[in-house]
């Protein structure tokens, strides 16, 4: 698991991966669409291979990169407590907000009840 954080800690990375989500692309295509040379693009995408996040697939002369999800089933099941953690405290935020008076806009009074 550690290993997928780390190689997910890279921007660049991370872009990939986006780019991998809407559909598989051939190295060249991340290349122009990164504005990074053709060896960075290839050398990131050997980490994210090694990690098991791409796989790749040749066809002809070109490679082509598509996302594996598994490895970020793992990353989600370890923040699904932490995504708990925060609903938690947003809902009883939530709560406290609904509990105060609203305040009539440009007035600096709430809804009516004070100061008539």
């Amino acid at each position: 698991m550690a290993n997928t954080f780390e190689v997910l800690a890279e921007p660049r990375r991370r872009e990939i991966l986006d780019l991998l989500r809407v559909c598989e692309r051939p190295v060249g295509d991340l290349v122009g669409r990164l504005g990074l040379t053709q060896p960075a693009v290839s050398k990131h995408l050997k980490v994210l291979r090694a990690a098991g996040l791409v796989d790749v697939r040749q066809d002809a002369q070109r490679r082509w990169y598509r996302l594996r999800a598994q490895p970020l089933a793992e990353v989600d099941a370890w923040l699904a407590p932490y995504r708990q953690f925060w609903n938690e405290r947003l809902d009883a935020l939530e709560r406290h907000l609904d509990a105060m008076p609203d305040e009539r806009p440009g007035t600096g009074k709430t809804d009516g009840t004070e100061g008539i």
